[in-house]
């Protein structure tokens, strides 16, 4: 893929998907190059790309499963994205509890194609977020992958993950809905994405942040078994579900924010969205902060935790790989904001603590970090410190899960993007910043990559080892190792260039491996 185009095309398109009409006879018989078209929908043309936006994949009531639409009986407009899922913020994006739509780009709706699939899940943990951010569009990297691309929001927050069934057993399915949401995209994709050039027996799940947490989730669910064939997560893990007690103490939480009277699910299911979107405001009790809602161990939908005490058998068999950055926290946490303003090191282990998912004293962390690396900062070691001790650890569990897994599971590869921006210096190597250089799109808005030559084969290494993995079950780089035990080998990415590296952060991985780690949100 290091001769693969890059080049600054804009994506544009306008207005919502528009609802299916119907038709006397299969309006869609008459092709028309400048509007592809693909069985009933008519998309629109992006360079050599075909793309078909804001299609239906199922309908859903509120706190209820998702059902699967009927095949359209006249041609569809797929040429605008769908509402996004209500949330806080995003305020200048169309949101609406019908957001079950999904994006489709293909080099050529050719049935006869059968190239792999890509299905992208996108971040914003379980509470926000949507597919249709410009990083995340998919022409380029359908293009360069020579793969089809399918993009799908899905419910989020309450609407999506909130906890109902103590209060009747219609809401048996609350806390893993929005799982089900893409359990139903991924069936649609089984049964429809032939006819844009795709392959149902290839199809690679593939997410960052909370879309990678979705997917390991997915990996413990019945649901979802035989339905995709390889995973990848960029920086997204799930080794355990929330418990049922904490998922029901968030629930009565909400409910007190936007005053409604435990158990009162006909004045809950009757309130405008736009209250229950206001609700998300309340203070978590668990973790502190906005409520959280994630996937429930309720053990029909989801009847184990994802990788604890070990990783799921029933995925066992699904390729994947792992990944996450040097510097995540650095994305969320502002290094020009209150938390590192007048940082040094009589207050680092202070500001530390509340940032940290392991429970050690973070003055003996910082002890250790300072003699083990006398010379850098107190920037540079509360970094490394949150990523080591926050956003990294999950990983490496799962990984060392797979790799401990019986014999016959298959193969896990692991990445460690190193490449810092060039477009902000202060950002190093952070949470997002792999998105640009898979979808190819390091010109988008919110791109930190740059455009320069390192971005540029940076973004044909991952395109080729994440469409390889799509296409053959193994990374599309020939010298990318498995990740095994103990050598732990694991790609790391650099400005333009990748190397093999044993078990790169091997000091921090066992430092913080000295006391547990609890899923946020467990």
């Amino acid at each position: 893929m290091s001769g693969a185009r890059i080049d600054r095309r804009a994506f544009v398109v306008a207005g919502m998907a528009a609802g299916a009409g119907a038709a006397a006879a299969p309006a869609w018989a008459a092709r028309s190059p400048a509007r592809p078209q693909a069985g009933p929908y008519r998309g629109l043309r992006t360079g050599t790309v075909a793309a078909f936006l804001g299609i239906r994949y199922a309908r859903a009531s509120r706190f209820a499963a998702p059902r699967p639409v009927p095949a359209p009986t006249g041609p569809v407009d797929a040429t605008g994205f769908g509402p996004i899922a209500p949330q806080l913020g995003l305020q200048d994006h169309s949101q609406s509890e019908d957001c079950l739509f999904l994006n489709v780009w293909t080099p050529d709706a050719n049935p006869r194609a059968r190239r792999p699939v890509m299905v992208y899940f996108h971040g914003g943990a379980y509470t926000s977020g949507t597919v249709t951010d410009p990083l995340t569009h998919g022409h380029r990297l359908a293009e360069q992958g020579d793969v089809v691309v399918v993009t799908v929001n899905q419910r989020l927050n309450v609407f999506g993950y909130g906890w109902f069934s103590p209060w009747g057993d219609r809401f048996a399915d609350s806390g893993n809905l929005g799982q089900l949401d893409l359990v139903q995209a991924l069936e649609w994709v089984r049964a429809n994405i032939d006819a844009f050039g795709g392959d149902p027996a290839r199809v690679m799940a593939f997410g960052q942040s909370g879309g990678g947490a979705k997917i390991a989730t997915l990996m413990a669910m019945p649901a979802a078994d035989g339905l995709f064939h390889a995973a990848a997560t960029m920086s997204g893990q799930q080794v355990t579900a929330s418990g049922p007690a904490n998922a029901r103490e968030r629930t009565r939480a909400f409910l007190g924010e936007i005053g409604v009277r435990e158990g009162d699910m006909e004045t809950l299911l009757s309130l405008p969205a736009e209250r229950l979107v206001e609700g998300l405001a309340a203070r978590d009790p668990i973790l502190g902060g906005r409520v959280y809602f994630g996937p429930v161990l309720d053990m029909t939908n989801l009847p184990r935790h994802p990788f604890w005490p070990d990783a799921a058998p029933r995925s066992l068999h699904v390729p994947m790989i792992l990944g996450n950055t040097r510097d995540e926290t650095r994305a969320f946490i502002d290094p020009r904001g209150p938390v590192l303003t007048g940082l040094d090191w009589s207050n680092i282990a202070e500001r530390l603590a509340p940032q940290i998912r392991i429970d050690l004293d973070p003055r003996w962390v910082v002890a250790r970090y300072r003699a083990r690396y006398p010379d850098w900062s107190p920037a540079r070691l509360f970094y490394a410190a949150t990523t080591a001790g926050r956003s990294w650890p999950g990983q490496v569990i799962e990984a060392d899960a797979r790799a401990r897994a019986r014999a016959g599971a298959q193969a896990t590869w692991v990445y460690q993007l190193d490449r810092p921006s060039p477009v902000d210096p202060l950002r190093g190597a952070a949470h997002t910043d792999d998105i640009p250089y898979v979808f190819g799109t390091l010109d988008a808005p919110g791109s930190y990559s740059g455009t320069g030559g390192g971005a540029a084969e940076t973004s044909a290494a991952m395109i080729a080892a994440f469409t390889g993995l799509a296409r053959t079950g193994r990374p599309g780089l020939a010298h990318w190792d498995a990740y095994r035990l103990p050598e732990r080998a694991t790609l790391v990415i650099g400005d333009g260039s990748t190397a093999m590296v044993a078990d790169p952060r091997r000091w921090e991985r066992e430092l913080w491996a000295t006391a547990p780690y609890i899923q946020p949100g467990s």
